[in-house]
């Protein structure tokens, strides 16, 4: 009987010796800067956004937070890093665009979202709006309309990708205003933005990086995709309010790749959480009227695998796939 006991004694050591060095691992964890992964170019309102929250997290953390940018394909680079070349030691995570959701069924091959990351936290949500050079004529939405049906295929817009919320929203308003326009894909607001400017395109739909060029008369709000109209430009109608009953915006949040210590997961969400109230971000959120979106884990978990399902739907109503 002692020898059962002394047998099971060392076994159960043993165990506990192995669990140690993760428990140690997670407790001490981050020892080092942590690379955050964006999905879009310097200088958009994602990027800004992004920066601001890195900082605010750094000072939780007590260490850097590094933005690297990864722009491109619709926002879903930072993903297929992660889930292709990232280690799940913490050290590495991204941001994850709502069509991080969408791309698989886009392109077979790339990852499976649920299953390849690991969703830790939803921290943001994009409002969305058309926005016209202020010297032209389209003073509203309907002008902006009627001018398209009058010209079809030769009125341009640019979006941050092919198969983003942006541009299939875009090609379902024409297609119930019975109009034809031309998109014009970016790699980010920002590249939009100076197309705009420089008069290659005739408007945007994108956030609102471009909130100051609104506020200093160069460019026009034409169309809010909220909820409820934005509180910096409250005389633009909603989708809703011009008769469509859409609302668009766009959450996102942050991940790693599949395999993470859940110890390891938990710190991060709570350090990012604690980072979400940072008086200076959500200053930098309300600048870009840009919405807090906090997701816990498990909620963040279980709203992706219900985007999952209504991506594919959207994809296969448009006929998006190849």
């Amino acid at each position: 009987m002692a020898n059962a006991v002394l047998a099971f004694t060392r076994v159960l050591l043993c165990a506990l010796a192995a669990l140690l060095p993760i428990a140690a691992g997670a407790q001490v964890f981050p020892e080092r800067p942590i690379t955050l992964i964006v999905a879009y170019p310097p200088g958009g309102a994602t990027d800004v956004a992004m920066r601001a929250f890195a900082e605010a997290a750094s000072r939780v953390f007590g260490r850097h937070i590094v933005v690297e940018n990864r722009p491109g394909a619709t926002g879903t680079l930072p993903a297929t890093y992660v889930a292709r070349n990232a280690k799940p030691d913490g050290y590495t995570v991204a941001q994850f665009p709502v069509t991080v959701l969408r791309l698989p069924h886009l392109q077979k091959g790339q990852f499976d979202p649920l299953t390849d990351l690991t969703w830790i936290i939803g921290t943001t949500a994009y409002n969305y709006g058309v926005v016209v050079r202020a010297e032209t004529p389209w003073k509203t939405w309907a002008n902006f309309i009627a001018h398209a049906r009058a010209n079809p295929g030769k009125v341009t817009y640019g979006t941050s990708g092919v198969g983003s919320t942006l541009h299939i929203t875009m090609e379902e308003l024409a297609a119930r205003d019975g109009v034809k326009w031309l998109h014009v894909p970016y790699k980010g607001n920002a590249d939009a933005i100076h197309a705009l400017m420089g008069g290659h395109i005739d408007a945007i739909a994108s956030s609102p990086g471009w909130a100051e060029l609104v506020d200093t008369g160069k460019l026009r709000v034409i169309s809010a995709w909220g909820e409820s109209r934005m509180k910096r430009w409250p005389e633009v109608p909603t989708l809703q309010e011009l008769g469509y009953g859409l609302v668009r915006t766009s959450p996102y949040g942050i991940g790693g790749p599949k395999g993470m210590d859940p110890k390891i997961v938990r710190i991060l969400h709570d350090g990012f959480h604690k980072a979400m109230q940072d008086p200076a971000y959500l200053k930098t959120l309300e600048r870009l009227e840009l919405e807090n979106w906090y997701r816990s884990t498990d909620d963040y978990l279980a709203w992706a695998k219900e985007q999952y399902l209504i991506e594919k739907g959207i994809v296969e109503r448009f006929g998006l796939k190849p």
